[in-house]
């Protein structure tokens, strides 16, 4: 018979969904990888790395715990921050359990406490577990200053300290957040990871990529479509991938392309590294740089763009 990954399980099998949510940079995408085991959410030091929400799954013999990668919250300038807003928030109303996501090397600020007070609408019917993520950033005593601090934002289900970069407590955060699951059988069959289509994680890698080195005021207008993965004729071992790399302006684009196309082509061999190992096959990665002006404005554009 055919193994399809779905098993039977018994009746004290828990399953459902968790989401992190927290500032722009708050390592919830990091914090993502490390309970699901391998990359399906791209992290970077720029804010508004994710844009979509991302599911990955988490598997155990007692549980099947789906985490929801969220958008950083924040107070929008653009139509498209408040779309990204708008899918956080729809994704909490959706989940058993919600981490509030705090790094320990940065003071509690204005931007955690609008979350905090958002998140206490539904605190009521939906717990809300405190997480101190990057722990390794910081002392010990730190760490313990901050778990006080962030005791004091609101009401929460339970508090932990994480560091998904050395491992430390992820398998804490992992039971913790099980513990508020409801029972329930599987929900995904195993070997699942993500239920992203394969285009979209694909989009963004090559984003990912392109993000790395970029002045402060250039991630927000990056955006990236991939148009066709096609198999290479006559090659079992190679996909054609053309995708198209999206700005805002003409001085954009310079900067991405780079001298003579240097920058676009190390973007290119740094994004098709990661797109082999997700699809185990040799890729040849054809990306043209494009201008959209202002998309992150243009409610047309946005739509097009996916958002």
């Amino acid at each position: 018979m055919q193994d399809t990954g779905w098993r039977e399980t018994g009746p004290e099998h828990r399953s459902g969904f968790a989401c992190f949510v927290g500032r722009p940079n708050a390592g919830k995408s990091t914090l993502t990888n490390a309970l699901v085991g391998t990359k399906i959410a791209i992290t970077s030091n720029k804010p508004q790395t994710t844009r979509h929400a991302i599911r990955g799954v988490v598997h155990r013999d007692d549980a099947q715990l789906i985490i929801v990668d969220t958008p950083g919250l924040h107070r929008p300038r653009t139509l498209l921050g408040e779309r990204l807003n708008d899918v956080v928030k729809s994704t909490w109303s959706e989940v058993d359990v919600v981490g509030f996501c705090v790094p320990a090397d940065e003071k509690i600020g204005p931007g955690d406490r609008y979350i905090a007070s958002e998140l206490a609408k539904i605190v009521r019917h939906t717990p809300v577990v405190g997480l101190v993520t990057k722990t390794d950033l910081v002392k010990p005593e730190a760490v313990a200053e901050q778990l006080l601090a962030l005791q004091q934002v609101m009401d929460f289900a339970e508090l932990v300290p994480v560091s998904a970069v050395d491992g430390y407590q992820v398998q804490t955060v992992a039971d913790v957040l099980v513990g508020q699951l409801p029972e329930g059988p599987q929900l995904y069959p195993d070997g699942d990871l993500t239920d992203e289509p394969e285009q979209t994680l694909i989009a963004e890698l090559i984003r990912e990529a392109a993000l790395e080195g970029v002045r402060d005021e250039l991630p927000h207008s990056i955006a990236v479509t991939v148009e066709e993965v096609l198999p290479r004729e006559g090659r079992d071992d190679l996909v054609d991938i053309y995708a198209h790399v999206y700005v805002e302006r003409s001085s954009q684009k310079a900067i991405v392309l780079g001298h003579k196309g240097s920058r676009l082509k190390q973007v290119g061999a740094n994004a098709r590294r990661h797109i082999e190992a997700l699809l185990g096959s040799k890729v040849y990665l054809d990306l043209h740089v494009k201008i959209a002006k202002d998309w992150q404005r243009d409610p047309k554009q946005l739509g097009k763009l996916g958002f």
